[in-house]
């Protein structure tokens, strides 16, 4: 599933590319919404919230999107040849006089009355890249559960909205916590989890606005983009230890056993 720092690229690609402009072709391909015709309308603005892209209309419609976990959008020129999978693929067309968006695989789509976006995104808590940031209440929503393993508290887009599993790996790791610690076992738990939350935000917004390698640790050596995630059985880059890997909640999860304190998985690890 992707970061919100890519929601945030593709949101910034597609704004660039059709916001002010009105649609000259419309399709979106899924049953609910195959009729709906949205040629003429205006794109007001694309934005992201967390990981998910509202695209807004004249007449009060947005065009709400989820990237999932191998979802994307793709602009090209008039003459260019669509390239992002097959045409089966394909789940929404918004073409302009000199530019056409094309959202391939996307597990959300729908069309909705823009004064109802609550009804898709109400539920997300502040949103690391989004006017709204509040670490303050991000801390308190990520403190509201202290039995809650650490790193399930930070993929929990009602907590704080952005974070994927590249980033919570990172984040266990700078805060020297196992994912699996507790929130309420972190030491001094209020003020660790507002630095937690504070780092979030700045990791995510460092790695906006470039498509290169994402990069924790700020160092420009290839392979050392990151301190554990996909470093399984690699050294840790702060202390030597081989890196290990386990699933939590489906999905890989990194940690150093000497740099981070705290309980490991239950089940077996690399």
């Amino acid at each position: 599933m992707p970061e919100g720092d890519s929601v945030h690229r593709v949101a910034a690609r597609l704004h660039a590319a059709l916001a002010g402009k009105a649609l000259t072709h419309a399709d979106l391909r899924v049953p609910r919404f195959a009729t709906a015709d949205l040629t003429g309308r205006t794109v007001l603005d694309v934005t992201p919230r967390g990981k998910h892209l509202l695209a807004r209309l004249d007449g009060g419609l947005t065009l709400h999107s989820h990237l999932g976990m191998d979802g994307a959008w793709y602009v090209f020129a008039p003459a260019e040849k669509w390239r992002g999978g097959p045409s089966f693929e394909i789940r929404a067309v918004l073409a302009a006089a000199d530019a056409t968006a094309v959202g391939y695989r996307l597990p959300v789509l729908e069309l909705l009355r823009t004064a109802d976006e609550p009804l898709a995104v109400g539920h997300l808590g502040p949103d690391l890249l989004g006017p709204d940031w509040d670490p303050d209440r991000a801390a308190a929503n990520l403190l509201a559960a202290p039995a809650r393993p650490l790193g399930e508290a930070l993929l929990d887009q009602r907590n704080l909205a952005g974070i994927g599993n590249i980033y919570k790996s990172e984040l266990c790791f700078l805060a020297s916590a196992t994912p699996w610690t507790p929130v309420g076992e972190l030491p001094d738990p209020e003020v660790t989890a507002v630095r937690i939350a504070s780092a979030a935000q700045r990791l995510l917004a460092a790695n906006t606005g470039h498509g290169g390698p994402r990069n924790t640790t700020g160092s420009r050596r290839p392979g050392r983009e990151l301190f554990v995630y996909g470093r399984a059985r690699r050294p840790c880059l702060r202390c030597g230890t081989p890196v290990r890997q386990a699933p939590q909640d489906g999905r890989p999860t990194y940690w150093c056993p000497r740099c981070q304190s705290g309980p490991g998985p239950e089940t077996p690890t690399d």
